[in-house]
């Protein structure tokens, strides 16, 4: 007797597989649906001119203008993984003071863990240096030739109202401490970065970076 609905020669369903498997789908998809929605808040072109203006103003001129350009880069990774779910980001920051401009470029991966994201920083591909890394000029690379930072703490990023915050405390050597904390929106991007070698400040400012989504990659 053939089973209801089946096609001729079609082998019955076989609903307990069904049930089994499709926890598990909507579960992954809810998974990149909330890693997908984190990193369209993280990723394109952001600068804090408007704050840089303000600051100026008020004759802070050690302020810099800082541009941020954030894009996803799993296109130019070789042999991820069979249901790889992390995104990795390459990171370009900018930093203008008093005409001169310092580049800080970095590669992240970034992935769920349970309801917030994990944000792990990656060594720069091997025969990359920081002069001139940029999403453009980085070529295809193996999954396996990367490597995870030594130095840098992950950072956990958890969403409160819509606002995703978070960061990490890293000790880079026993005597130079960086601090992270970072906070996104659909409004932009809030960074407060620090560097500490043994407990003086030498990097960093009183108060975070805000950058603003610039025109060329504003959201609809």
């Amino acid at each position: 007797m053939k089973t209801p609905g089946a096609a001729d020669g079609a082998p019955p369903a076989r609903p307990g597989n069904v049930l089994c498997a499709g926890p598990a789908r909507r579960e992954r998809r809810r998974t990149m649906e909330r890693l997908q929605q984190f990193t369209q808040l993280l990723c394109g072109s952001f600068d804090n001119a408007a704050q840089f203006r303000q600051m100026q103003a008020k004759g802070e001129a050690s302020f810099p203008f800082a541009r941020h350009v954030n894009t996803p880069c799993n296109e130019k990774i070789r042999g991820l993984p069979q249901g790889f779910d992390g995104v990795f980001v390459v990171e370009e920051s900018y930093y203008t003071v008093n005409g001169r401009t310092h580049a800080s470029p970095h590669l992240f991966l970034f992935t769920q863990q349970g309801e917030n994201i994990k944000l792990t920083s990656y060594d720069l591909p091997q025969g990359c240096g920081k002069a001139g890394f940029t999403f453009e000029t980085m070529g295809e690379v193996a999954f396996g030739d990367l490597s995870p930072s030594k130095k840098f703490t992950p950072a956990v990023y958890t969403c409160r109202g819509g606002v995703w915050e978070g960061g990490s405390t890293s000790m880079f050597t026993p005597a130079l401490k960086f601090t992270l904390f970072e906070r996104f929106s659909s409004e932009g991007l809030e960074v407060s970065e620090t560097m500490e070698m043994n407990g003086k400040r030498t990097f960093g400012y009183d108060v975070p970076i805000l950058y603003r989504r610039t025109e060329d990659t504003a959201q609809a």
